[in-house]
């Protein structure tokens, strides 16, 4: 039978090559669970075999019962019923049943709700494999971070009336945040809450662009404290679906049709508060957007993988002039780049989703060591991966969601023809790759949460945690290129245009800092693994110069964008 895990072993290799023996030791808190429950593994092997099983499941699922009804999913879509129920298309039914039934619903969820208290990396290499198979469920399936917020943030009553409902499939979620006016400006929120009488929490407004808005679980972003008109503000409820809220619209969008996008009226809708007031923005929502953007990552690493198979098993069929075209130079090396930047997504998802888990679990570790001599230890080793992951998970969310559209668009190129044809899926993944750069956060969005990071001296510090420290000595390249972007970063910091010079440069000091710890990533599995070593000599050869490209382009000092931008794009004139 098929399977979209075993028929790709980049995915276990990377994960092999990422060790996650402490992230599972972490997770199960030194394997107490085991004393608990017949299931829970008793020590890092039986986690780490546990953790393979489950994603080998999901790449069971998606071979063959979901993706072969991808084609009629994104054909069918989701109707709007007269009394403002969605019916979903069959096979995104079916998949939410298969996933609930078999617990991929909760892959990061604790034991004792249900879940399988397994890491963010787990949960990643799953998202991976469902976008290659259907981009749009991935919606619905990496949706498991509304469980995972309740379960950090409510009380003990929320969590068990929710999340094991959620964590079974009987019920789904959605993130409701965005509003006509308040699209990445969350801070703009108008959406209200107010207490009744009773001490009801009410909830009035209007939202829209909800993935899942149809769900039964609804999160949602409200404005609590109308006296402040930013995020102080805002606070975190739960509404369940009924009468009081109202699907108006489904957006009729270009792809990812089997996902659900909704615009949605609240009127007086009973919630309850998640967390603390005037944290929903601050604390809750910050975390489930960088859970998010781990999703959208494996999503745009997912769908590049797809593009990129249907790319290379039409070369290696399709002739002309008498010979496959995958025989012809330029079609080589646009998929020998296609393959090595989906390379390079997947090892920097994965290697952010573990730092994500470091610092889950360093955390609670330093909570349940407060007051003893190692605490301290371990608060700084937690401080370093939360820093590390301000920057690692929108580098990841950006660089993936950006290679999926460039596989896409090089899939068709290799088809030709018949790649703009829907007798082939290329088209599809084309249009389901474009909302990935957008949602969660557009690209630049995410150059800007990086940033930080990038000036403040963090890469060196990434590569020395995947390499050891004293790498440099035997990278001259990566050691040229640091020093390329350090030289950078110090002429931005010294004009006097500092500020609107360094957000014009910004994506190109990210690019050369994704490059950067990319490479060292290949580095790692290149020793590990020989079939990377082609890819790190490619790495080097061809993204390296493009980075470095653009770091003398930050060096020119030319600014015409900002400055000249009236001439350079004139206002269209309008019609008097």
């Amino acid at each position: 039978m098929a399977n979209f895990y075993r028929d790709n072993k980049d995915i276990e290799n990377v994960i092999d090559a990422l060790d996650l023996t402490e992230v599972a030791t972490l997770l199960e808190e030194d394997f107490k669970f085991a004393k608990e429950y017949d299931f829970a593994p008793k020590d890092a092997a039986d986690a780490i075999d546990n953790y393979k099983r489950a994603i080998d499941l999901c790449g069971d699922i998606m071979a063959n019962r979901i993706a072969p009804l991808a084609e009629e999913t994104d054909l069918v879509g989701n109707t709007l019923n007269e009394d403002g129920s969605v019916t979903r298309a069959p096979g995104m039914k079916l998949a939410i049943e298969l996933f609930g039934r078999t617990g991929l619903m909760g892959v990061t969820i604790p034991y004792y709700l249900g879940g399988l208290n397994m890491p963010c990396t787990v949960l990643t290499a799953c998202n991976d494999i469902v976008s290659r198979g259907d981009a749009g469920l991935m919606n619905l399936f990496g949706l498991q971070g509304i469980a995972e917020t309740i379960n950090w943030f409510a009380d003990e009553e929320i969590k068990k009336e929710y999340v094991p409902k959620l964590v079974s499939g009987e019920w789904t979620g959605a993130m409701v945040l965005t509003e006509p006016d308040a699209g990445s400006d969350l801070q703009s929120v108008k959406t209200s809450a107010y207490q009744d009488k009773d001490g009801v929490w009410r909830v009035n407004g209007v939202k829209r662009f909800i993935t899942n808005g149809c769900g039964e679980v609804l999160l949602v972003l409200a404005r609590t404290e109308p006296e402040f008109s930013d995020g102080r503000g805002l606070s975190c409820l739960l509404v369940e679906k009924g009468p009081w809220v109202k699907v108006r619209r489904l957006e009729n969008k270009l792809g990812i049709h089997g996902s659900p996008t909704c615009e949605m009226v609240f009127t007086e809708a009973p919630a309850k508060l998640i967390g603390l007031r005037k944290r929903g923005l601050i604390t809750y929502v910050m975390a489930l957007m960088n859970g998010a953007r781990m999703g959208i990552a494996a999503q745009g690493t997912g769908i590049g993988e797809a593009a990129y198979r249907a790319a290379r098993d039409y070369a290696a069929s399709r002739k002309q002039f008498g010979v496959t075209i995958d025989t012809f130079p330029a079609l080589r090396e646009l998929m020998s780049t296609m393959s090595v930047e989906l390379q390079a997504s997947r090892a920097l998802t994965y290697y952010a989703a573990k730092n994500v888990d470091l610092e889950t679990g360093l955390g609670r570790k330093f909570e349940s060591l407060k007051g003893t001599p190692e605490a301290q230890t371990v608060r700084a080793r937690f401080k370093k991966a939360a820093a590390f992951n301000k920057m690692l998970t929108p580098m990841a969310k950006y660089y993936g969601s950006e290679m999926s559209m460039r596989n896409a668009q090089g899939a068709i190129a290799v088809l030709g023809g018949s790649g703009f044809m829907k007798d082939y899926p290329c088209e599809r993944y084309l249009r389901d790759s474009r909302i990935t750069t957008i949602y969660e956060g557009t690209s630049q969005l995410q150059v800007v949460a990086a940033i930080a990071g990038v000036t403040g001296g963090l890469v060196n510090d990434v590569i020395a945690d995947i390499l050891g420290e004293g790498w440099s000595a035997n990278h001259p390249r990566m050691t040229a290129l640091l020093a390329a972007l350090d030289e950078a970063i110090a002429y931005i910091k010294g004009r006097e245009d500092a500020k609107v010079y360094h957000d014009l440069s910004a994506r190109k000091l990210v690019d050369a800092a994704i490059a950067l710890v990319v490479a060292a990533l290949f580095v790692k599995l290149a020793e590990k693994y020989d079939y990377k070593k082609a890819a790190l000599e490619f790495w080097l050869n061809m993204e390296f110069p493009r980075v470095k490209a653009g770091l003398e382009q930050v060096m020119s000092g030319y600014a015409g964008s900002a400055v000249d931008f009236e001439t350079l794009a004139p206002a269209v004139p309008q019609e008097s």
